[in-house]
């Protein structure tokens, strides 16, 4: 029992600080280029009940988690998202141009790839654990390399509205390659549809290799 309330424990704070820190970035990348709105608005606040979003914090990962158990997967993949910081992109670009809005949207992913290797660089420290602290920190660590790889590669996914999708975008405008806009900006209406059908078929499976992959080598 105790195991269990430990390794619960740990998953949801990695989760938690995954998904929360990946939105805080964009609100400070953001204030570095002299947009203000997420700040005025208190969502740089490391307060959770600030940023959960009932659906996307809650109820997705929930659901994922209970298919994949039904589906008799020993350690089911979590991932979700909080609230979106708000972003004023007009200020962005009048402050730092194209790469600047580029910046902004890679912030989230840029700091779940550097959590997620601190926390490798540092695991095998807790890797034979003879305490429960120990135990939590093991079992956190492993998680915070676990949440925030799957959620780095997912963000990364280029279909709106998807950190991946608004990079490209943003790039493509600075170099104008305007055909690339043009496509992104006739599929984000179906963005989510798109998204949902992606990540409930095989494809899903496909797109997070990347992620297994790398979770194999940071564990190690």
């Amino acid at each position: 029992m105790e195991f269990i309330i430990i390794k619960y424990t740990a998953l949801i704070l990695a989760f938690l600080i995954a998904i929360i820190g990946h939105e805080i970035m964009h609100g400070l990348m953001a204030r570095y280029y002299g947009d203000l709105t997420a700040t005025k608005e208190g969502r740089l606040s490391i307060n959770p009940l600030k940023h959960i979003d009932p659906f996307g914090s809650i109820v997705f990962p929930l659901v994922l988690f209970l298919s994949q158990k039904l589906m008799g997967v020993v350690n089911p993949i979590v991932f979700g998202w909080a609230k979106p910081v708000p972003v004023n992109m007009f200020t962005v670009v009048n402050r730092g141009g194209y790469i600047g809005a580029f910046n902004v949207s890679i912030a989230g992913v840029v700091y779940n790839i550097t959590l997620a290797l601190l926390a490798s660089s540092v695991l095998w420290m807790f890797d034979r654990p003879q305490s429960y602290l120990e135990l939590f920190m093991y079992l956190f660590l492993a998680y915070i390399i676990i949440v925030n790889v799957v959620l780095a590669v997912f963000n990364m996914v280029p279909i709106p509205p998807l950190d991946g999708a608004n990079a490209i975008k943003y790039i493509s405008l600075h170099f104008k390659w305007y055909k690339i806009v043009e496509f992104f900006n006739k599929i984000e209406p179906y963005g989510m549809i798109i998204l949902m059908i992606v990540l409930f078929t095989p494809l899903g499976d496909f797109i997070f290799k990347p992620a297994y992959y790398l979770i194999g080598i940071l564990l190690r």
